[in-house]
């Protein structure tokens, strides 16, 4: 900083208060603030932000927790988070725990390890307690996508999915004529597939449909486990004649497995998916699909995040629903 000052032919306080894009109450004009930041280009000048967060209380930082960084439902959430963080001039560490219950409580100890000013998850597992030892070992502040949670400190977006899947199994039955539909879900831990397959087992009742055991399949939310489990519906003596997948993943592997037994989509086998990720439009025919909005998801949850970061500290939170949408394609 010394150097930069030096080049600029300022004091270390200006180049402090252009960094950090403050004044106190000092008024900088623009011709200086351009000469520090020409110099901070020349000199390649990195703010110790370590050292800066010992004397502020603030590291320029927060920390995303989500599920599988492969999946890509995640990338437009990440992006739009980043988007927003970058308006204030944040970074953002992201981290993957494979869906499982491990790897989200070691994301919540590496937040007690190591300062952030906040924190973003997609929690599967971590349940409210969970959360708040979190809160208050670190005192960071708290956003999830996840109606499940409901801590009184935590922004909270979700989306009620449900209802679409409810909906469209009723489409399929009024609308399509299907009676056999196969439904390829998760383990009951997860409780995002859980509320989906309970959608599922109430608009079967209601249309008088008893769909037996061995049209329920489990998956793990990857293509490969969707592949096996449409294998496993159509080696039946009666195979459903249409199938929904917990998300469009499981559902473009579902798609695969009925290829590879050389029948047609949709006139042997319907699929319907969750999620509308891009591939969901690649695929051929393309998958229908209850779509959900990361990127909205992703804004609202970061813009909340930053009011507590900048001390808007409401009670109770926040809980913000981004609404689905059911997107007919030619794979029903």
């Amino acid at each position: 900083m010394r150097d930069v000052a030096k080049l600029a032919n300022v004091s270390q306080s200006t180049v402090s208060r252009v960094l950090n894009d403050r004044t106190d109450g000092i008024p900088i004009g623009e011709e200086t603030r351009q000469r520090v930041l020409d110099a901070v280009q020349q000199l390649g000048y990195y703010p110790n932000l370590h050292a800066g967060s010992l004397r502020g209380q603030k590291t320029r930082m927060i920390a995303m927790m989500i599920a599988d960084i492969a999946n890509p439902f995640y990338h437009p959430l990440v992006r739009a988070v980043q988007d927003v963080a970058r308006t204030h001039q944040y970074d953002v560490m992201v981290a993957n725990t494979d869906h499982t219950r491990e790897g989200e409580h070691l994301f919540c100890e590496s937040m007690i390890r190591r300062p952030v000013d906040g924190v973003i998850m997609v929690p599967y597992h971590l349940t409210d307690d969970d959360i708040d030892r979190v809160i208050t070992r670190t005192g960071v502040a708290v956003a999830a996508l996840g109606q499940h949670i409901t801590h009184p400190q935590v922004d909270v977006v979700f989306t009620n999915g449900a209802l679409l899947v409810y909906e469209a199994m009723r489409w399929l039955f009024e609308q399509k004529g299907h009676r056999r539909i196969g439904f390829i879900g998760v383990t009951t831990q997860f409780l995002a597939g859980e509320r989906r397959r309970q959608a599922f087992l109430e608009a079967m009742a209601e249309v008088g449909l008893a769909q037996p055991e061995e049209y329920f399949q489990q998956g793990d939310w990857s293509a490969e486990s969707g592949l096996h489990a449409m294998r496993s519906l159509l080696a039946l003596p009666s195979p459903p004649t249409a199938v929904f997948a917990c998300n469009d993943l499981m559902a473009i592997g579902a798609m695969e497995a009925v290829g590879q037994q050389g029948l047609r989509i949709p006139q042997d086998v319907a699929v319907i998916g969750f999620d509308n990720v891009p591939a969901a439009s690649w695929v051929r025919p393309r998958l229908t699909t209850i779509a959900q909005y990361p990127e909205q998801m992703g804004a609202v949850l970061a813009e909340a995040l930053f009011q507590r970061i900048d001390g808007n500290k409401r009670e109770p939170a926040l809980r913000v629903e981004v609404p689905c949408q059911f997107i007919e394609r030619e794979s029903t």
